[in-house]
């Protein structure tokens, strides 16, 4: 039952900062982007492997841009932030 609640704090944590203007989307958006993976972690334990994977879809597909941004910062790369 400790997973539905975290899960359902994290949808709606996740849609009140898409919410926010993009300057203030920063820190909470990493904090969220940290959460995640331990979320799908722990609905690979409680659930199955199939619900992980599925889950780790749905986060690489909401995700993509700043996954896309560390991505290229890892490469040595200067993406633009936008405003």
């Amino acid at each position: 039952m400790m997973l539905l609640w975290a899960a359902i704090l994290w949808v709606f944590a996740s849609a009140a900062v898409a919410m926010l203007p993009m300057r203030y989307q920063y820190v909470p958006g990493v904090a969220l982007l940290i959460a995640a993976p331990l979320l799908i972690l722990w609905i690979g334990m409680e659930v199955a492997w199939w619900a992980a994977v599925l889950a780790l879809f749905a986060f690489i597909s909401m995700f993509r841009n700043p996954l896309r941004f560390f991505l290229a910062r890892a490469r040595g790369q200067r993406p633009e932030i936008p405003e």
